[in-house]
């Protein structure tokens, strides 16, 4: 891992996958699958070393911008982590109050081993703010770093929890724009709708206690109706918070349509920008050792 907890990243970053071939070739019982194995893991730490080294420099080369004055296009930010105004975002399982959480439960088969029944993430947004002003976060799509972290098991069940708290320091690399408080509005509305109903559907439980209206354990197309509707209300009343603000435009940070980074973290760029130069040169190790062994035994 990163150091600090790693959420919605490739397993591969951090080398997590070598453990899997290694497991696989002791399974297999053959001497004739380390050579295999072997080879499979110089490939995964190739594309780690890359991934993270890419990582690495876009922290490190990126300068870290003011939001009054960020360019339009790939930007970095730090402020600090505050939620919209309305109704909070509530962790799933601990139900503390934060901007964005994610969160695993896991239970125990009869093999003992641990088996994830649920998981999920909050997409809802929230704001990045510095000394020159806040931006809109729409943390879809996002890898997350987090040091707000807690994993306890209760009974045959484990839950794992992480969060980005209000008023934490907040590391951003994304895609900026800045658009009208309307065309905000009218642009975002569907996208956001369909986000919000996404996370409704992921808690079942909820979402039958909000529009089961006969209690018959389903939503029927009447009931999918109105929960539509109320995710409608629910966006148009968030989009319109964010337009009284004051503010002749409405800044946002989103996922990059051509797949470069988008990264939230709430800990120094400094910090992990060293951790990704540090993987780097652990998988370049790994693949040059891996990939001569394995080509000697084959």
């Amino acid at each position: 891992m990163l150091g600090s907890k790693r959420l919605h990243q490739p397993g591969w970053l951090s080398g997590a996958f070598h453990f899997v071939i290694v497991f696989l070739a002791i399974e297999s019982e053959s001497a004739e699958a380390w050579p295999y194995a072997l080879l499979a893991m110089a490939a995964v730490s190739f594309f780690a070393w890359t991934a993270n080294y890419r990582r690495y420099r876009q922290i490190h080369d990126l300068p870290t911008s003011r939001i009054a004055s960020a360019a339009q296009g790939y930007v970095e930010l730090f402020g600090r982590a505050e939620m919209l105004p309305g109704v909070p975002v509530v962790s799933r399982i601990s139900r503390q109050p934060c901007c964005w959480y994610h969160f695993e439960i896991e239970e125990k088969a009869a093999d003992n081993k641990w088996r994830t029944v649920d998981s999920g993430a909050s997409v809802e947004q929230f704001l990045l703010i510095d000394s020159t002003g806040q931006c809109v976060i729409s943390p879809q799509g996002a890898e997350v770093l987090s040091q707000s972290h807690r994993c306890w098991t209760e009974g045959d069940r484990r839950y794992t929890e992480s969060l980005l708290l209000p008023r934490c320091d907040l590391y951003a690399i994304g895609a900026f724009s800045t658009v009208s408080g309307s065309a905000a509005s009218m642009g975002e509305e569907r996208a956001d709708v369909s986000k919000l109903l996404n996370e409704w559907k992921s808690n079942k439980g909820d979402l039958l206690a909000r529009f089961d209206l006969d209690k018959d354990g389903q939503v029927d197309l009447k009931e999918w109706e109105l929960a539509r509707l109320q995710a409608r209300r629910e966006v148009r009343k968030h989009h319109s918070e964010i337009q009284t603000r004051g503010v002749e435009g409405v800044h946002l940070l989103r996922k990059p349509a051509d797949g470069r980074l988008f990264l939230l973290a709430n800990e120094m760029p400094e910090r992990i920008g060293a951790r990704y130069r540090w993987w780097s040169w652990i998988h370049v190790a790994v693949f040059i050792g891996t990939g001569s062994a394995g080509l000697i035994l084959l």
